[in-house]
Parts: C-alpha cells; sequence; structure tokens
C-alpha cells in the first residue's frame, strides 16, 4: 500500500518590537537574565497587561501580506497549562477569534509553484527561558516572558518533508522582507512545531497525527518529518495503530523521541482573558498598514528579472534577502553595468559576509564603494584582479577604493601606443610561437597576453592587449 504524508506546521516568530507585548519592559535577546521583568511579566497579583499597538501593526503587515482576512474584533483568551517557564500558570494567545485568517503561501519546488493555505495568524505572549546546563538545577529567565509572537497555523496541505522545507523558506522570506522578525532559529526568535499523519494514497480520512518539536533549522524539519513519516508507515504496515503524541526530535540521533500525550484544546481550558477588551482594527489601519507594506519576495524576483535582464541563478540570490536586494539595487546605481555588480554581489559580497559571520548591511564595503570600485573596473581603469586586492582593503581599513587605487599603483595601463610597443616586443622576441599561431595553434594568444601582462608588471589592460594582438597577428 502507498502512503501519503499529511503535513500542518505551526510556526512561532517573536516579533522585532522595542518593548514587550503587555508591558514596558525591553524585549531584546542576549541580555543578562532576569533584567527584563516587572509584575506583568511574572503575573503577580494586581498587575494588568496593555497592548502593545505595534505588536498588532506588525501581524496586521504579515496577515496583509499572506492574503488573510484581517479580522475587525477579535479576543484573547487565557491559555492554562502548568510548566516551570510560565510563572503565570497561563499564557495570553487567542483562540477562537484571531485577528487574521485564511491566508497563503506560495511555494516553489521542483520547478512547480503551488500555494499553501493558512488557518490563522494570531497574537500570543512567549514563555521564559529555562536553561539546563549551567548548575546542577535548571535556571529560569524571566527576560523572553511576554516576548510578543505571531503563531502562524498552516492548513494541513503540506505532502512531504520537502514542501515543509520550501514553506519555511517562502515564509521566512515574507516576514524578513516585512521586517517583522529577524527569523533567527539559533536565537529562538523563529520555532516551528510539525504535524503530522499518514493516509493510503487516495484516501481522504485524516489519520491520527503526531507532533514533532526542538527543532532549530528548517533542514532539521525535514529531516525530523522524513525520520517521522517512515516511523509512522512501519507501523502501520506491520499492523500497529499511530498513538497521538508528541515527540521531541533528537538532533544528534537522527531520530525522533516520545515526549508526552498530544494535547488537545479542551486540556488548555481557554476563555475570554478578563483583564483585556476585545481588539477592534479599524478600516484606516488596514489600509495605513497596506500603504506601509513593502515590495515582497515575489513582486520584486519579477521586477529584477525584467529590469535588471539577469538571469533566474542571479535573480534568485539577489532577492533571496532583503538586505541583499536592496545592497544590490544601491550598488547599481553607481555601476550601471547591472551583470557585473551581481556577479560581485553574489562572490565578493556574500564571501565577504560568510566570513565576518554578518549582513551585508554591516560590510565597510557599503553599495557606494562596491559600485565605485567596480565602475573603475568596467571602465577599464583598474583589473578584476587588482579589484579584488582592492576590495579586501577596504574592508579591512574602512577607506575609499579611489585613494587605494594610487596607493597600491594598480592602474591599469590602457594607452595603446604604449601596449603597441610592449606586444610588439614581445611578438618580436617570440617568433617561433608567432609561426605556430599562424599556422592553427590559436591557445598560443593566452602566453601573448601573459608575456605582455609579465612586461607590464600587470598592469596592462587584457582587453586592450587582446585587440592590439588581433591586429597584428593577422597584419
Amino acid at each position: 500500500m502507498e502512503f501519503e504524508a499529511v503535513i500542518g506546521l505551526e510556526i512561532h516568530a517573536q516579533l522585532l518590537t522595542n518593548t514587550k507585548i503587555f508591558c514596558g519592559c525591553r524585549s531584546k535577546f542576549g541580555d543578562a537574565p532576569n533584567t527584563h521583568g516587572c509584575p506583568v511579566c511574572l503575573g503577580l497579583p494586581g498587575s494588568l497587561p496593555v497592548l502593545n499597538r505595534r505588536v498588532v501593526e506588525m501581524a496586521i503587515l504579515a496577515g496583509l501580506a499572506t492574503g488573510c482576512a484581517i479580522v475587525e474584533k477579535s479576543i484573547f483568551a487565557r491559555k492554562n497549562y502548568f510548566y516551570p517557564d510560565l510563572p503565570k500558570g497561563y499564557q495570553i494567545s487567542q483562540y477562537d477569534q484571531p485577528v487574521c485568517e485564511n491566508g497563503s503561501v506560495e511555494i516553489h519546488i521542483n520547478e512547480k509553484s503551488r500555494r499553501i493555505g493558512l488557518t490563522r495568524i494570531h497574537l500570543e505572549e512567549d514563555a521564559g527561558k529555562l536553561i539546563h546546563d549551567q548548575d546542577v538545577d535548571s535556571l529560569f529567565d524571566v527576560n523572553r516572558c511576554g516576548t510578543p509572537l505571531i503563531e502562524i497555523v498552516s492548513e494541513p496541505d503540506i505532502r512531504s518533508p520537502g514542501e515543509a522545507y520550501a514553506f519555511l523558506t517562502s515564509l521566512k522570506q515574507i516576514l524578513e522582507y516585512l521586517n517583522v522578525c529577524d527569523c533567527n532559529m539559533e536565537e529562538g526568535s523563529l520555532r516551528c512545531d510539525a504535524n503530522l499523519s499518514i493516509r493510503p494514497r487516495g484516501e481522504k480520512k485524516l489519520g491520527t497525527k503526531t507532533e514533532l518539536k526542538n527543532m532549530n533549522s528548517f533542514r532539521g524539519v525535514e529531516k525530523a518529518l522524513e525520520y517521522e513519516y517512515r516511523r509512522q508507515v512501519d507501523v502501520v504496515s506491520s499492523g500497529g495503530t499511530i498513538i497521538q503524541q508528541t515527540f521531541q526530535w533528537d538532533a544528534g540521533k537522527n531520530i525522533t523521541v516520545p515526549m508526552r500525550g498530544k494535547e488537545s484544546a479542551p486540556d488548555y481550558r481557554y476563555f475570554p482573558e478578563p483583564d483585556l477588551v476585545p481588539l477592534v482594527v479599524t478600516e484606516s489601519l488596514i489600509e495605513e498598514m497596506r500603504e506601509k507594506m513593502p515590495e515582497l519576495p515575489q513582486a520584486k524576483y519579477s521586477r529584477f528579472r525584467e529590469q535588471y535582464n539577469l538571469n533566474d541563478e542571479h535573480v534568485q540570490v539577489l532577492t533571496d534577502s532583503r538586505f541583499v536586494a536592496d545592497y544590490f539595487e544601491k550598488a547599481v546605481s553607481f555601476c550601471k553595468n547591472t551583470k557585473l555588480t551581481a556577479n560581485w554581489v553574489m562572490g565578493e559580497v556574500l564571501r565577504m559576509c560568510k566570513e565576518k559571520r554578518c549582513d551585508v548591511d554591516k560590510l565597510a564595503v557599503t553599495p557606494k564603494r562596491l559600485g565605485s570600485l567596480l565602475s573603475l573596473v568596467d571602465g577599464g581603469i583598474i583589473s578584476t584582479n587588482a579589484a579584488k586586492k582592492i576590495f579586501n582593503r577596504v574592508e579591512q581599513e574602512d577607506m575609499e577604493p579611489e585613494y587605494l587605487v594610487e596607493e597600491m599603483g594598480l592602474k591599469q595601463i590602457s594607452d595603446a601606443p604604449a601596449l603597441e610597443v610592449a606586444v610588439k616586443q614581445i611578438l618580436d622576441a617570440h617568433p617561433e610561437e608567432v609561426k605556430r599561431f599562424k599556422e592553427g595553434q590559436k591557445k598560443l594568444r593566452s602566453f601573448f597576453v601573459g608575456q605582455v601582462m609579465k612586461m607590464t608588471k600587470g598592469k596592462g589592460n587584457p582587453k586592450e592587449i587582446n585587440r592590439i594582438l588581433s591586429k597584428m597577428l593577422v597584419d
């Protein structure tokens, strides 16, 4: 019997606000433990939550970008459960009346596109953080309590681990373009839980699902789903029954490990949050957010292809990140050779980012400096090899490329009369090679170019040298 996977994803994205969702405490990763807490974070008696407007605006942006309907009136609820990182004993979330409903995300896989439905996007607060490896006991950090989240819940439309990876990649792009989440899974600002069930191919009825947690990368999600799919197929094929439960992904052993029985909504005893009024979203606020909507990845992809006449590989890399796309467009405003600029951004710029482990906007080689440097290459003032040396110096010493050209003495010799003298001297010194070239050994051209470059100490303009060689060898 052939089975198919039915997969749904639940993504928690921390919003890039300065303060928490229901209080004025700073929302910042990496600060000293327990430095951002207050009675609201801890749920102390008498404390009252106040909703952060910026959180609502970011949720609306995410909803509009994914084609959701923005709900005029939504309700916050208490989700009750006991866990050491939840000092209040409940989490303020949204349940049956979320702020965004019925959207979709387009994915691209195996050269095909299709849309994965979104059930909802709702607002909630994050729990605190437990640290298990610094003491004999687990330690609790209140800093993350109350950090604003949107939870994005997909429909069970995903049919393979590969599609799940493509969905997460597309969603991450959208969130980064909106600048509502930095999507750093290592820091926990983007977290994903997955639900998977199997059924005979062609069957409409859903099987019993299991939940997968503790996956800290998109590839980790893909691997965990692959393992769980095979496990469920093996269980059913051998006559067993799938039990609804939650598994933890062990990345070291590449296996899923049972954690607990899977909860259902009644277990959480949801009821309306008594300390918060309903969230009413006006049409004017929706329109305000619509006007602030940046160009989204798919639209930018199409525009780059048309406006800059680049191939699919170039466009895919350049639009993968909003920061890279912005960097490229700014650089192109200083160097009009779009293909040259695209190649350098994809090559030297991203190489430098990888080496320094930073985003492009943190480089000393700014778009203006890169564009200025490439204009010198495009104009034949310096060679590509010289430009790479200058590029590295600019990054290391935070200097202007035009100054380094002069300081390093890397300006190319493009003066035709001077190069003609050099080419003639090389040809006169190698009559045997000239004879063999004219007899058909055309690969000797690179030998002549190399000799002229050696004579000019690497400063000769290769393009001009080749032009002169063509003229003299024919003559």
